[in-house]
């Protein structure tokens, strides 16, 4: 039987990858090309890099590496999944939330860099959100909750009143870190203890309420 809940927000904080975007092809045929350069499992690697930006990730697996090599990965990574698309496409509901979003406070919380989520959100047929607080823009990755405080901040919302869309174990800490309610969306979500957890976006139906925020009404 289908539940329905309610959640009532001011503005959304919205992930891109896995939450807005089917992205997963491209970000693993980046991740197999890197783990072979360095003599890595890639069904290991794969395990561990969803959600995090790229040189947090590489920290976990390679300990000890220097930074600023995991940092300079990082950016030829970005490149390389920047221009390979192949395969990127909206994930269900994803349009019809943004665009009934539209002249609404919400933003984008990625760990992709502004060259990369232009490029995803352009080959999705998705529009861009005003505000962005992509890779560049932080000093920590998720599961820090920086990026999502820092959003809640631009739009000028306390923590407690966003509600954020999330996929990933580290994305959803990240909300939960901030103070925020989690939306999970797809199958990596459930197991990561958002508010609530929903297969799609087609669950998620956003209206304005009467006090100038929003009713999110959620069926799980």
């Amino acid at each position: 039987m289908t539940a329905t809940m309610s959640l009532t927000a001011r503005a959304l904080l919205l992930d891109m990858d896995g939450t807005l975007v089917e992205s997963d092809a491209s970000v693993e045929r980046a991740w197999r090309r890197w783990a072979g350069e360095q003599g890595l499992d890639p069904e290991h690697v794969l395990r561990d890099m969803h959600g995090r930006q790229a040189h947090a990730t590489m920290a976990l697996l390679l300990p000890g590496r220097p930074e600023e090599l995991n940092r300079a990965d990082d950016r030829r990574m970005l490149e390389w999944q920047t221009t390979d698309t192949d395969g990127v496409m909206a994930i269900p509901g994803a349009a019809a939330l943004l665009t009934g979003l539209a002249g609404r406070p919400h933003a984008l919380v990625t760990s992709a860099d502004e060259h990369l989520t232009r490029a995803r959100m352009g080959a999705a047929g998705l529009p861009l959100p005003e505000v962005r607080v992509t890779a560049e823009r932080v000093g920590r990755s998720k599961p820090d909750p920086e990026g999502y405080l820092k959003a809640a901040a631009e739009l000028g919302f306390a923590p407690e009143d966003c509600v954020v869309f999330e996929d990933s174990a580290v994305g959803i800490a990240a909300g939960r870190a901030a103070g925020m309610r989690v939306v999970g969306v797809g199958p990596r979500a459930a197991a990561s203890g958002p508010t609530v957890a929903v297969p799609t976006l087609e669950q998620v139906r956003a209206e304005a309420a009467a006090d100038g925020g929003l009713v999110l009404t959620v069926s799980h």
